[in-house]
């Protein structure tokens, strides 16, 4: 590692993660997902916690190598066996705990280009059935979550191939990751809490618009989305059961909320790849009509995007609309992460899949029957694909038919 001040900056991040992602508090029991590669930062993180006052951290290791192996080798009948007492520590977790969930990325996004689509797709939609409860607390900010990322070298490859040394990959990717999470800053929190207002700004406005409906303009695009009465408009920050804040994802740059699903008509084409469940999906085009996917293909991918939708209850509609400007710093960086967290974050993206419902005046009061009268989408997945660029205009509908630019050229246009 060569990156200046690698160490200082690595426990900077962690401290970020953990006092202002999660928000840790006297007494929570925090999870952390990491891979082994990523000890050293699992190590500054749960010291963080501890020192927060957590009872107890978890740490959930995984090895991408390992991970292919098992794909690879495993019989699909004894890949999607998933083991009672996973599912069970899972909802105790969730039901007895309220466990606080750190998610760290740093996958090889093309792990599992190789290993038949098909199985891959079978064990995703059994992992979302069997994981349902920590899916729909996820969801309904039941427990606070934060997703955030690490440089592994697999990741960095993809990011950057021109570059000599696998170390070189590596500490550019580090580089970035510090960037758009303002650890560079002198003090991060601080830069987190000015820049929630902006955002906070933005969905506060939509939200008095109340808008009807949105009207997406690019080329290969041409989609009108119909909007849940009573919508949320969400942004960075979250609070759980208790109103303590956390931040959901780092780093963010949108404002979302969810579409209503029933009312959907049109054409949308992605814009950047989309890394899901290890196999790179890219040159997406989606047709819908009468609130549903009615044909969906991709130039790479094909059959991996065509069985999440085919293949999953609720996954012909639409969960989440998001807007990010094109002049956001993720996107002006010009790179291209092949990481949804990073990716979504530089462009206007729709996620296939389950609504949030957080995302509708009281949603999270609201069963699944509830949630589907009001025109929210309730399935098993949830999976983001990008399509915003700096070509892309989106009106607001009112529901009297007055139109209000939103977007003009890939930016807000008020």
């Amino acid at each position: 590692m060569v990156l200046s001040n690698f160490e200082e900056n690595l426990q900077k991040y962690a401290k970020l993660l953990v006092a202002k992602g999660l928000n840790v508090q006297q007494d929570d029991w925090v999870k952390v997902s990491i891979a082994v590669d990523q000890a050293p930062l699992a190590r500054l993180i749960t010291k963080e916690a501890y020192d927060l006052g957590a009872e107890k951290v978890i740490i959930e290791w995984s090895d991408d190598e390992i991970t292919k192996q098992h794909y690879t080798h495993q019989p699909e009948e004894v890949l999607i066996n998933i083991p009672k007492y996973k599912i069970e520590e899972s909802e105790d977790h969730v039901l007895n705990h309220r466990v606080c969930r750190l998610t760290i990325l740093s996958n090889d996004p093309g792990l599992l280009n190789e290993v038949d689509p098909s199985k891959v797709a079978a064990f995703q939609k059994v992992a979302g059935k069997a994981f349902k409860a920590q899916r729909v607390a996820t969801q309904n900010d039941d427990l606070k979550w934060t997703v955030a990322a690490a440089a592994g070298s697999g990741w960095a490859s993809h990011v950057f191939p021109d570059l000599n040394t696998s170390e070189e990959q590596v500490d550019a990717l580090w580089d970035q990751i510090f960037k758009t999470c303002r650890v560079y800053d002198e003090d991060p929190v601080k830069a987190w809490d000015k820049h929630k207002e902006t955002l906070k700004e933005k969905a506060g406005k939509l939200n008095d618009y109340q808008f009807d409906a949105l009207h997406y303009k690019a080329p290969g695009t041409d989609l009108k989305l119909g909007l849940p009465k009573n919508h949320i408009w969400m942004s960075a920050e979250s609070f759980d059961p208790k109103d303590v804040e956390f931040i959901a994802n780092m780093p963010t740059e949108e404002v979302f909320t969810s579409p209503d699903t029933r009312r959907m008509d049109g054409v949308v084409r992605s814009t950047k790849p989309l890394s899901y469940a290890g196999t790179l999906i890219e040159g997406i085009e989606v047709h819908f009509k009468d609130g549903k996917i009615v044909d969906i293909s991709a130039e790479k991918g094909d059959e991996t995007i065509n069985k999440l939708v085919k293949d999953n209850d609720g996954a012909t509609g639409l969960g989440e609309v998001a807007l990010v400007p094109d002049p956001s710093p993720i996107s002006q960086s010009g790179i291209t992460f092949f990481e949804t967290l990073f990716d979504e974050n530089a462009s206007n993206h729709l996620a296939i899949g389950a609504s949030y419902p957080t995302t509708i005046q009281g949603g999270k009061e609201m069963n699944e029957e509830e949630l589907e009268k009001h025109g929210m989408n309730v399935s098993d997945t949830h999976v983001d694909f990008m399509i915003g660029s700096e070509k892309m205009n989106i009106d607001g509908i009112k529901k009297d038919g007055t139109v209000v630019p939103i977007f003009r050229n890939g930016d807000w246009a008020f």
